[in-house]
């Protein structure tokens, strides 16, 4: 008989439960925070009180080893010597319920967990207001258990209170009430058996153990457990991590916060990024080894090594959490026409162009303005491509190990071009993308491609004078949204002729991008009948533009519902594929004048219709003091852009070209600097037309400045002064105001 690395052992509740009060018991690292529902708490009770089986636990005796976390929020006597590896959702129900002790949950926040109990009926409840109104009702479970507790007084305090709101209470029913709290009393001795794995076992082992006998649940892996080491080595690192991603799941208007409206990562996920720039790897199997100081050829462990290898850790994670760099990275993708997190179908292939990105930026030294559209079209093809689906670690694996020879900034651009290329061949665009596209997924990537294509191209709603890039604003909340999804031919319209399945229906082709109001209007008309008024709005060439844009040949309404399909899979390819290659160009229409030019060239082109310079954002350089006249310059020129045809300025240079920088407006950093030009903007020209603005830094000569990009504005643009609008507009070199009549004139002329 083979020896086993594991012990039987039995367990009553109680015993349990003052191994964990005292600490004996400890919840590891390599679990997650308390997930169960409360019903699930609750059925859990009910399945113990009818005296049904619950299941093991698996134990691992092991040494204290900093980083084992205690159940329950309250300080523990004891250092843990038995870490829990399954059945730590059971356990922490059960001591939270009983001793009364919150939890903590996956959002780091603590909950009391109240269950209530009818001991006349013998049904559990998660407590409410109702229960607790219920006179029929323990309304929470934990006195039973309390140590200052006597169990008869419960019984007739509960008995008291049940005859105050019933009088019919019988002797039978008092009984009978009194044996069913002694025996939910009794559960403290419910029995447990545990399986204890040997001390002497490693992680792997337990996470191998873990993997082979749990079918439930959430499986451990690798990145558990260096998630486990930065406990013991680093945790300040871990707390990092964790305070990084919890910061980005809601904004601050206090201060600056990773929060964008692309991705909320975990700390695993950007775990993966530090350890692909620190150490170039993707499949974390080793990189567990590589962190405990294992030297791969000889097995052998040395602490030296460790302290290496965390240094380098600890370096890669710095510029990771930076959130100058993050900030930067995610423009990258927002360039590559991705507003929205709805349209990231691939968390990894965002997170691995940012690998790539911090990789050009801190090894190559690359400037921000030739790396942007390089990360945007890898990120894109990525995308599309769906490259980093399923197991995703090879693909990254052999992507980093592609970029390792390469020398400079330039090889570096080149290969990732490469990749592109090959990735995304001639038959790629004429066969496999509108193949991809003969689906009704409302979550494809080549959906979300053609939707960010149409971003890109700068391409107008369907029937609606606002630019797609306009009406997709995650900063907006609004009942309904701006743009909707709108079928083409309706469903309505097909079930009368018969076509009637939702795969059917709902197919990519079918789809349009409309203003919801329309959608409303159209209905279920068929396409003739709504067409020919939505015609009306427009001239013959700006329908031929939108039209193009959407896809839609002359005459599609009356077109045989399949052959649409067909044909229009086919232009939607094109017109993604010309997205695409507008991110090549350096043309991407929705970054007007995006990082193509330099700013040396910028700067030395002087100012004109579309360049203005400002020496600050907010402080009068004579009196060196904020002054809100510097701020209202700003504001003007960005309103005269936005009325205009667009523009960039350039915030650190003076009239006369001299570089000033930014560091003479006092603020902290550059992400506070760019926040309280959003603020401003959104307070004086309203939330929506922030959109339309692409704020990054530049280096220039010995210093750093603010570029500013304005789209032109689809609609007027007002700015408020007090209690005034005013109506800017660019005039040469000059931002000029306009009185009312000449308003009116240019709007007729500019927006109508």
């Amino acid at each position: 008989m083979s020896e086993t690395i594991f012990k039987q052992v039995n367990y009553t509740l109680d015993g349990l439960i003052k191994g964990i009060e005292l600490g004996q018991i400890g919840l590891p690292d390599i679990q997650r925070p308390f997930v169960w529902p409360n019903t699930k708490v609750r059925d859990l009770f009910d399945s113990m009180y009818k005296g049904y089986p619950v299941g093991y636990l698996l134990f691992w005796d092991n040494e204290y080893v900093p980083g084992h976390r205690t159940i329950g929020t309250d300080g523990k006597q004891l250092s843990p010597n038995m870490v829990i590896v399954d059945g730590q959702q059971r356990l922490t129900s059960l001591f939270a319920v009983m001793k009364g002790v919150p939890v903590v949950r996956s959002n780091y926040k603590s909950e009391r967990i109240r269950i209530a109990f009818n001991p006349l009926e013998r049904i559990f409840s998660v407590a409410t207001a109702a229960t607790d109104r219920d006179r029929s009702f323990i309304s929470d479970i934990s006195t039973v258990w309390n140590s200052n507790t006597n169990l008869f007084q419960v019984a007739n305090e509960f008995l008291y209170n049940l005859r105050e709101a019933r009088e019919d209470v019988s002797d039978n029913q008092e009984r009978s009430i009194q044996d069913s709290i002694a025996k939910l009393a009794g559960l403290s001795n419910f029995p447990f058996t545990a399986l204890q794995l040997n001390a002497d076992i490693t992680e792997e082992n337990v996470a191998d153990v873990f993997v082979r006998i749990n079918s439930q649940g959430k499986t451990l892996n690798q990145a558990d457990f260096i998630l486990t080491l930065m406990s013991v080595f680093w945790d300040e690192g871990r707390a990092d991590l964790e305070d990084f991603c919890r910061a980005a799941k809601s904004p601050s208007s206090i201060t600056a916060s990773p929060y964008n409206h692309l991705i909320e990562p975990s700390p695993a996920q950007i775990l993966r990024v530090g350890i692909g720039l620190a150490f170039r790897r993707a499949r974390l199997r080793h990189v567990y080894s590589i962190l405990r100081g294992k030297d791969l050829a000889t097995n052998e462990i040395s602490e030296e090594r460790r302290e290496e290898q965390f240094a380098a850790l600890k370096k890669a994670q710095d510029e990771v959490l930076d959130l100058t760099n993050w900030h930067d990275f995610i423009q990258c993708i927002r360039q590559a026409g991705y507003r929205e997190g709805r349209m990231i179908n691939s968390s990894n292939a965002l997170l691995y162009s940012y690998v790539f990105y911090l990789i050009g930026k801190t090894e190559f030294d690359i400037a921000d303005s030739e790396l942007r559209p390089v990360i945007a079209q890898w990120f894109f093809m990525s995308a599309i491509t769906g490259r980093y689906a399923g197991s995703f670690e090879s693909t990254a694996e052999s992507d980093l190990a592609m970029l390792r020879g390469a020398v400079n900034g330039d090889e570096f651009a080149s290969r990732l071009r490469r990749a592109c290329e090959v990735a995304l061949p001639r038959d790629f665009w004429e066969i496999t993308l509108p193949n991809e596209l003969a689906v009704s997924s409302a979550r494809s990537p080549s959906l979300f491609a053609y939707e960010a294509a149409l971003i890109l191209l700068n391409a107008p709603a369907l029937f609606s004078k606002f630019k797609v890039a306009e009406m997709i604003d995650p900063t907006l909340r609004t009942s309904r949204n701006l743009i909707e999804r709108h079928h083409l031919f309706p469903r309505g319209y097909l079930a009368r002729n018969g076509i009637s399945q939702t795969s059917e229906v709902n197919q990519i082709a079918n789809y349009s991008y409309v203003e919801w109001p329309d959608n409303a209007k159209i209905s279920d008309q068929a396409p003739a009948d709504y067409l020919s008024e939505m015609r009306k709005r427009f001239s013959e060439l700006e329908l031929q533009r939108m039209y193009r844009f959407h896809a839609l040949p002359e005459g599609w309404e009356r077109t045989d519902y399949w052959e649409f399909l067909e044909h229009r899979r086919e232009r939607i390819a094109e017109i993604i594929q010309e997205g695409y290659e507008s991110l090549l160009s350096g043309s991407s229409h929705s970054e007007p004048n995006s990082a193509a030019i330099e700013i040396d060239e910028l700067v030395g082109g002087g100012e004109g219709d579309a360049v203005e310079f400002k020496s600050t954002l907010r402080t009068n350089l004579h009196t060196r003091k904020i002054d809100k006249r510097m701020e209202n310059a700003v504001l003007k020129t960005l309103a005269g852009f936005l009325n205009s045809n667009g523009g960039t300025l350039i915030v650190g240079v003076s009239d006369d070209r001299a570089p000033v920088g930014i560091t003479a407006d006092g603020f902290d950093n550059e992400d506070k600097m760019a926040l309280h030009l959003g603020n401003i903007v959104n307070r004086s020209m309203g939330p929506s037309v922030w959109a339309l603005m692409h704020a990054n830094f530049e280096d220039y000569e010995e210093g750093r400045v603010l570029v500013v990009r304005c789209e032109g504005s689809r609609s007027p643009v007002y700015l408020t002064e007090g209690k005034e609008e005013h109506f800017y507009i660019r005039t040469g070199h000059a931002t000029t105001e306009l009185n009312v009549s000449q308003v009116q004139n240019y709007i007729k002329q500019r927006f109508d």
